[in-house]
């Protein structure tokens, strides 16, 4: 079994208030879970106007599958957020 992960901080510097920026990640996480069928959850920075820290998780039975999903997933948030995708971290682990 192959856990991949991703983690990442979007700024969104739109965001005025906390109500909108839980709209914005709660598009986000929604939109990636349905696309790539994959885990997605606001991990940290909570109590942040304009940061939003996204962790996600996908479980395969092949690391090239896994980091294929992973690394278009990376691209699709880049190019479909309202704001900038900053310190991605990935990590694949075995079982």
């Amino acid at each position: 079994m192959v856990v991949s992960l991703v983690q990442f901080i979007i700024h969104l510097p739109d965001a005025d208030t906390l109500k909108e920026k839980r709209r914005v990640v709660q598009s986000i996480k929604r939109k990636i879970t349905v696309k790539f069928k994959i885990s997605a959850a606001e991990v940290d920075l909570h109590g942040s106007y304009t940061y939003s820290q996204i962790g996600a998780a996908l479980v395969s039975n092949s690391k090239k599958h896994g980091d294929q999903v992973i690394q278009k997933l990376i691209a699709f948030v880049e190019d479909e957020i309202p704001g900038r995708v900053q310190d991605v971290q990935t990590h694949t682990e075995f079982y």
